[in-house]
Parts: C-alpha cells; sequence; structure tokens
C-alpha cells in the first residue's frame, strides 16, 4: 500500500468517526450508508493505485461512480473532502458541476426573469428548465416559431405526454408561465394563450384540500420525539406548518431576523402573494423554535433558521421540510403529506369566522379561487352532519 492510499483510509477512518460521534450527539445518521460508500471509494483509489492530488476531482468522482453503478454517491465523498478541506489537507474540496439543459437566449431571459421576480427556488427553476427544453424540442421538430404559436400547437405538445394527470398539469402550469411573459413582458405573442392552455387535470382543482381531523392531530403531536437534533427540527416545522399554515417554501426560508422572540412574531417576507406578513406566534410554536435554536441548530454563520445537520451545515431547501413533516406523519400512522397541515390551518379559521378575504391573506393566496377550495370542504362536512353520516 502506497502512502497516498494509506493517507487515504486514515482520512476515511477519521471522517467516519467523526460522524459516529455528530450521531452520538443528535446528529443524522449517515455513518453507516458513508461506511459502504468510503470502504468502496478506498477500494477503487487502491485498484487504480491513485495519487492524492487526483482522488476528489470531479472526473475521479465520475468515474468512481461508473465503477460502482451507484448514483448516490456524491454525499460521502463531497463529505469527505469537505471534512479534509476544513483540517487543511486538501486545498479545495470537491465540487461537482450541476448538468443543465442550455436554452436559446428568450428561454434562458425567462428563467432570470423567475428568478428575479418570483418566489421560486433554484429547483424549481430546474423543472421549469426541463418543460422548456422538451417545449423547444418540440418546436424545432415541427419548424414552428414562437411568435406563431397557436393553442391547437401547444394542445398537440401536450397530448405527447404519456405521464401521471398531475404531471401534466405541472406542464401546464410552466408553460401558461411561459405564454404570460411572451405575451405580457416580450410582446412576442398577438394574444394571450395562458388561459386557454387547459385540460382535464383542471378539474381536480375543485376537489377541496384534504386535511386532519382533531383527534389526528392529536395523534400527530403525540408521537413527536425531541430525542435527536433532527427530531427537535421536525418538532418546530410541524408547529410552523399546523399553527401558522406556513408552505413548505415559507418555512424553509425562515431566518433569525424575521423571529422576535420578544414579541411573539414572526415575520415572513416573501410570500406567494408577494405581501410581506406579521404573524404571531403561538406559545407552544415559540417554544419549539426556541427549543431547536438553542439546542439542535448547528452553530454557523447562516441565518436560516432551519439548517442542514450534517457539514457544512447549509439552510434546508423545501423539500427537506416536507420530507421531514411527511415522516412525522408516516410514523404516527397517518397517511399524509405536510400540505395536509396547512390545509388544517385553512380549516380552523373557517370554523372560528374568519372571512374567506380574511383566510385569503393569512394563507398568504394569490386569488381569492384558492381560498374557496375550503368553503367546499365546509359544506361538505355540513351535509355529512346533516345527513347523520360520518366524517
Amino acid at each position: 500500500m502506497n502512502e497516498d492510499i494509506r493517507m487515504l483510509l486514515e482520512a476515511i477512518l477519521d471522517y467516519l468517526c467523526t460522524l459516529k460521534l455528530a450521531e452520538v450527539r443528535g446528529g443524522c445518521n449517515n455513518s453507516t450508508r458513508f461506511t459502504q460508500i468510503l470502504i468502496d471509494f478506498f477500494t477503487y483509489a487502491m485498484r487504480e493505485n491513485m495519487a492524492w492530488k487526483d482522488m476528489f476531482t470531479v472526473d475521479t468522482f465520475r468515474e468512481f461512480r461508473k465503477y460502482t453503478g451507484l448514483e448516490n454517491t456524491s454525499h460521502a465523498i463531497i463529505g469527505l473532502s469537505q471534512y479534509l478541506h476544513q483540517k487543511g489537507r486538501v486545498e479545495e474540496p470537491l465540487k461537482i458541476p450541476k448538468y443543465q439543459v442550455k436554452l436559446p437566449g428568450i428561454y434562458e431571459q425567462y428563467l432570470l426573469y423567475l428568478e428575479q421576480t418570483k418566489e421560486i427556488s433554484h429547483t424549481q427553476v430546474s423543472h421549469v428548465r426541463r418543460v422548456l427544453a422538451s417545449f423547444h424540442d418540440y418546436l424545432e421538430k415541427h419548424q414552428l416559431s414562437l411568435s406563431a404559436l397557436k393553442i391547437e400547437h401547444l394542445d398537440a405538445f401536450m397530448a405527447e405526454f404519456k405521464v401521471a394527470l398531475t404531471t401534466l398539469r405541472t406542464y401546464r402550469y410552466h408553460l401558461r408561465g411561459l405564454l404570460k411573459y411572451l405575451y405580457h413582458e416580450r410582446k412576442i405573442i398577438k394574444k394571450d394563450l395562458a388561459p386557454l392552455l387547459v385540460g382535464a387535470p383542471l378539474f381536480d382543482q375543485k376537489k377541496p384540500p384534504r386535511f386532519l381531523r382533531p383527534q389526528e392531530v392529536q395523534q400527530l403531536f403525540s408521537s413527536l420525539k425531541l430525542s435527536t437534533a433532527v427530531d427537535i427540527r421536525t418538532y418546530a416545522m410541524v408547529h410552523l406548518a399546523y399553527t401558522l399554515g406556513l408552505r413548505p417554501i415559507e418555512i424553509s426560508r425562515i431566518t433569525l431576523d424575521d423571529i422576535s422572540f420578544g414579541k411573539g412574531e414572526l415575520t415572513i417576507r416573501e410570500r406567494k402573494s408577494k405581501n410581506p406578513v406579521t404573524l404571531p406566534l403561538p406559545e407552544q410554536t415559540l417554544k419549539a423554535i426556541a427549543a431547536y435554536v438553542f439546542k439542535a441548530r448547528p452553530e454557523t454563520e447562516h441565518r436560516h433558521l432551519f439548517l442542514t445537520c450534517s457539514r457544512p451545515h447549509l439552510p434546508v431547501q423545501p423539500g427537506t421540510v416536507v420530507g421531514a413533516i411527511r415522516r412525522a406523519m408516516k410514523e404516527a400512522g397517518l397517511s399524509s403529506s405536510a400540505y395536509w397541515l396547512r390545509h388544517t390551518y385553512a380549516q380552523s379559521l373557517l370554523h372560528i369566522g374568519r372571512s374567506i378575504y380574511e383566510i385569503k391573506e393569512m394563507m398568504g393566496h394569490e386569488n381569492i379561487q384558492s381560498t374557496q377550495r375550503y368553503l367546499h370542504i365546509d359544506t361538505e362536512r355540513m351535509r355529512k352532519v346533516l345527513f347523520n353520516e360520518t366524517l
């Protein structure tokens, strides 16, 4: 075994010991999964008789992934390289560039417009980019220009996809955004085609949102644990979703500067309705946030409230919030999603007599139609009571 390979083995063992200690202190449970990946990485490096300077490069990572046939190897290798960088043993940690399709100028300008003017994450931009790439390929294939677009072309494009109705609805949503931009902002098309791009999935919007009954809410909260840092973080997220009706993306964007512990208030600066709002924090929710901040939140320069539990402790993504709440629901024996807590909050507002316009503002809805869906729930509940049916 040459000296560089011996150094790698020692580095891997030191890093795994650090992960184990983090688990004992209530961090993420990554060591078991990372151990197997890093053993494979060590085996690969030894087989290739690799030099230290070549171990943490993008090319090496890609070849290693081909060697193992595994897709989810990046977190372990990046984590090891970041650990070694902090120890001063490698100059730069491994950074894997994200592949993205390069689109013609008008599409790239639209994506930039979305990032600058809309409440949209990088992940969502990537989703939009994929839809636009498919749409551009379709136009190229049929020799169509954006300025000559007709609704028939859009319908024909959508008809090519044999996917779930919810996926089709997402595609339509992204395309409607592009069409509005082309008409209102760039004047490239002569008619606003966005309202015309509809389909069968549109009727699904009239289905009432699903929510938790009181006994299910109690079941959820009684099952929440406070054993680890992840548990405490989830506990705070669940409280914010249930008591304030916040979206996962809104929860992920909360910063320490948005919270006033003295006044018991939380300011949501970016909402779908574009109107910032300051909300009173219920005592239990305030305590849940305080427990996370003082007992479980990693020490870092980041000002975001919720951080990843593994190094380098970055702000969480909306998907992390969704996943944490979904797991809490599953552990409580509830087959529901993160948005059910938001819907439950809206339903409770309706029951205490808030007007539909008050609910619209408190929920941060863009239009009143989104809020009216909750009236449908209430009507259904009344009918079940009147006809003595079981809810």
